[in-house]
């Protein structure tokens, strides 16, 4: 197997901070203002934070838009196979060409400065999709919301916040309200929110959270569409995605739009790792959560 050159270069990325994990947005404010801003020059962006279903509601989100024809970036993490997948500049995967020359420009600008693997990463990501005609850009947080690398744009089109599990502890607190309370760093001053299910013991946290910055709050509500995502969990994450699609008639998307998009949202987008069935005999499924 042939060794990529972006692969050689973010080698040495993980080199530049001594830790995987730190959050704070000073390092990523610092070289983003070096780059020129790109996250000022994204096209319309949907903020998605939670922590179940993040990735399947990006892709049914990304599906209905695509089924209207609209040009779509998309940010997620982490990948399964090659980093390639974390960036879609408008449908298509980023180039290896496009990705070297976005994390060497990055990798150069930095310097020697310390900076996370992620934070130097998403800010390559936002570059590149700053420079690429497109009418939306999907943007998934990679940990908790108020501090991640993906939270600084001042004005997305909408957020939105899936449900809400025990997570990554150590750096979001350990219930499910303080959690919660560092997700909702992504609602933005009067910047629609939809939220995807959610407990009694969050669901107020968001409430408090949009009424402090006069940020529409909109629910989830039963939606009957068909997927070929497998896993009755996907319906709550269809809830989500249809809401938010309903919810901005920017987006032009019709419910036929939706239908189609969502009917074949794994063709469509390439999303793997999601209850995928391999093999029958014997029976292999290939399923990436790590809660219930």
């Amino acid at each position: 197997m042939t060794i990529d050159h972006s692969d050689a270069i973010l080698t040495r990325m993980m080199a530049l901070h001594p830790k995987v994990i730190d959050l704070t947005l000073d390092r990523v404010w610092r070289l983003l203002d070096r780059l020129g801003n790109p996250q000022k020059q994204l096209p319309s962006v949907v903020h998605i934070a939670g922590t179940n279903g993040k990735g399947s509601t990006q892709a049914m989100i990304r599906a209905g838009l695509e089924a209207a024809e609209k040009r779509v970036h998309a940010y997620t993490s982490p990948h399964l196979a090659r980093f390639h997948e974390r960036i879609r500049l408008a449908g298509a995967l980023i180039s290896e060409t496009e990705l070297s020359q976005r994390l060497e420009d990055c990798y150069q600008t930095n310097g020697a400065d310390p900076i996370t693997y992620f934070e130097i990463t998403t800010c390559a990501a936002l570059k590149a999709m700053a420079e690429c005609p497109a009418d939306f850009t999907l943007l998934e947080v990679g940990l908790g919301g108020r501090l991640d690398a993906t939270n600084v744009i001042a004005k997305p089109k909408l957020s939105i916040i899936t449900p809400i599990s025990i997570d990554h502890q150590q750096f979001l607190g350990t219930t499910r309200a303080a959690i919660a309370k560092e997700k909702a760093g992504i609602i933005k001053p009067k910047i629609p929110v939809v939220l995807g299910e959610q407990d009694s013991e969050t669901f107020p946290v968001f409430k408090q959270a949009a009424e402090n910055v006069n940020a529409t709050l909109h629910l989830a509500e039963l939606q009957e569409y068909q997927t070929d995502l497998l896993g009755h969990y996907q319906q709550q994450n269809i809830n989500a995605a249809v809401a938010l699609i309903q919810k901005s008639a920017s987006f032009s998307v019709s419910d036929q739009h939706i239908c189609r998009g969502l009917k074949n949202v794994r063709q469509n987008t390439g999303l793997r790792g999601r209850w995928e069935v391999l093999g029958n005999k014997p029976t292999i499924i290939a399923d990436v959560a790590h809660n219930k």
